[in-house]
C-alpha cells in the first residue's frame, strides 16, 4: 500500500504504527514502507519474532473457543483489534454459537478502513466496531455500540489481545479494572502480556526499537503479569507463555526462547 498521507482520515505514514509492523511481520499488505523499516530492523534484534507475533494470535484463537465452548460465552469486547485477519473472534465464537456478539474496539484509522472484514457476522449474531482508545475506557463503554450489542445482565468475555506492552503502568492496572467494573459476575478477562524473561537480550532490543518509532513499551516479569489478574480466578493452567496456554498440535516443537508473552484467562467471580 503507497497510498499518501490523508490527513483528513487520519492516517500517518510517516512514523510507524503498532498494528501496521505487525501485519507487515505476519506478512500483510496493510502497511507503509516506514512500518516495513521498523519491523525490519526489530526482526534483526530478534529473528524470531514473526513466531511470537503468530502465536499470540493463536492464543486469542484458543481463548475465544474457549470461553465460548466450555464456558458459554456468548458476547465479547476485543480491546485493540488491530487489522482484520480470519480467522476474527467473532468467526470463531460464531462457529461454536452463531448467536454471539461481539464489539471490536480500536483506534487507528487504518483498522477503522478495513473493519468492515470484521463486520461480516453470522445472521444470528452480531459485531460492532467502536473507534476508541483503551486509554479512554468510558467512550468504549458508553458507545452505541457497546449498549446495543452487550446485555450487561449476561457473562463477556473481555478480550486484551497483544496491547498490554504498550500500556505504561499505572495505567495497566486502573484501565483493566474500568473495563471490568461493569461486567457482571462469570465475566472472563483473556489478556497477553509482553516479557523479556526467556529472550532478555533481543527482546529488549526489539522494545528500545518500539520507542525510538515513539511507541510506549513495557515488559513484565512472570510476577508482574500474573498481579494484572489479581482479584480474578485464573482458569488452568494459569499464566503460561501464549504457546503453551491449552496448546494443540501447531505449538509441538516451539521453543520457548522464541516467544515473549505471557497469556492467561481469567474469571470474575
Amino acid at each position: 500500500m503507497n497510498t499518501p498521507n490523508d490527513r483528513q482520515s487520519g492516517l500517518t505514514t510517516t512514523r510507524a504504527h503498532s498494528a501496521r509492523v505487525y501485519d507487515y511481520i505476519l506478512g500483510g499488505k496493510d502497511h507503509y514502507p516506514v512500518d516495513e523499516e521498523a519491523g525490519d530492523a526489530m526482526a534483526r534484534h530478534w529473528p524470531a519474532l514473526p513466531v511470537h507475533m503468530l502465536e499470540n494470535r493463536r492464543f486469542m484463537h484458543r481463548a475465544a473457543h474457549f470461553l465460548a465452548e466450555e464456558q458459554g460465552i456468548r458476547q465479547f469486547l476485543d480491546i485493540g483489534t488491530g487489522l482484520p485477519t480470519s480467522p476474527n473472534l467473532h468467526e470463531i465464537a460464531q462457529e461454536v454459537a452463531p448467536e454471539s456478539h461481539v464489539v471490536y474496539v480500536d483506534n487507528d484509522p487504518i483498522v477503522l478502513a478495513h473493519a468492515r472484514a470484521l463486520l461480516q457476522s453470522s445472521p444470528e449474531g452480531a459485531t460492532a466496531y467502536v473507534d476508541a482508545n483503551m486509554h479512554d475506557p468510558d467512550a468504549i463503554l458508553d458507545s452505541p455500540e457497546f449498549r446495543e450489542l452487550i446485555d450487561l445482565s449476561r457473562p463477556v468475555g473481555l478480550m486484551v489481545i497483544g496491547i498490554m506492552h504498550f500500556i505504561l503502568p499505572p495505567d495497566d492496572r486502573r484501565l483493566i479494572a474500568r473495563l471490568l467494573d461493569p461486567l457482571p459476575s462469570g465475566s472472563h478477562l483473556a489478556m497477553t502480556i509482553g516479557t523479556a524473561d526467556f529472550a532478555p537480550e533481543e527482546v529488549n532490543r526489539v522494545a528500545q526499537e518500539y520507542r525510538q518509532q515513539g511507541m510506549p513499551f513495557v515488559l513484565r516479569e512472570l510476577a508482574t503479569a500474573t498481579s494484572l489478574f489479581d482479584g480474578l480466578e485464573l482458569q488452568a493452567p494459569g499464566v503460561t507463555q501464549v504457546h503453551s496456554w491449552r496448546p494443540g498440535p501447531e505449538q509441538n516443537g516451539i521453543d520457548g526462547r522464541d516467544i515473549a508473552m505471557y497469556g492467561a484467562v481469567a474469571r470474575k467471580p
